[in-house]
């Protein structure tokens, strides 16, 4: 979303922009597997989810402006990592908790639990992508003197986020400063979505550690 609505890449590009992601995990999917029986679970579900923060708080550091290579590429191939190193190592360790007469039983709830966080994750996290934007651009069109028609139109709108269609015949100064105001809120929501999924990721790793026994030789 931010590299299309704030950066103005095509819906192509944008699904391009996250190749590096999508394909660590499907080239390391098969190494980071055997992680756990090499290591056992509890390092790759500790490891993982913190090289996975470090990606998601690269994401955070980008301003308005910034080039695909110097901003997203390094947050999208360590977050990739991070994901590859935690994904395959969870669904063993998932698949082994259970003898083989339940095998299709727990791959069913894996599965079933990944989707449903992945819909409140999106689902929560909008609301809050939304509401963070929603107080950022108020507080930056506060004192710009907006015509209370253009000021309202705005507000009733920032459901749209960045992607927000201005009303014709406004003069040059006034698009801008909407404009910028626009992108510097869409920014600001955006990095505190991604700190907050570091956080979570920290968490999980959090959780691993005190949850997962020390394998022994």
């Amino acid at each position: 979303m931010l590299t299309r609505q704030v950066y103005g890449y095509s819906t192509t590009a944008a699904g391009a922009a996250a190749l590096p992601l999508i394909l660590l995990m499907f080239f390391l999917s098969r190494w980071s597997g055997g992680l756990v029986t090499r290591y056992g679970p509890r390092a790759p579900l500790i490891i993982g989810p913190l090289i996975a923060a470090i990606g998601f708080v690269l994401f955070a550091v980008p301003g308005v402006g910034a080039g695909y290579w110097k901003a997203f590429f390094p947050a999208f191939v360590v977050l990739g990592f991070g994901m590859a190193i935690s994904v395959a190592p969870l669904t063993t360790v998932v698949m082994s908790s259970v003898g083989q007469d339940r095998s299709g039983t727990a791959s069913g709830i894996n599965n079933a639990v990944a989707r449903i966080a992945g819909v409140l994750a999106v689902a929560i996290l909008g609301i809050v992508m939304v509401k963070l934007f929603s107080s950022s651009l108020n507080h930056s069109l506060a004192g710009g003197l907006l015509p209370p028609g253009i000021l309202q139109y705005v507000q009733s709108n920032e459901i749209k986020l960045a992607g927000l269609d201005l009303p014709s015949g406004l003069d040059t100064d006034t698009t801008a400063l909407i404009r910028v105001s626009i992108s510097q809120a869409f920014v600001f929501g955006f990095r505190t979505v991604m700190l907050i999924c570091a956080g979570l990721s920290v968490a999980s790793a959090a959780v691993a550690s005190l949850m997962i026994p020390v394998k022994t030789r």
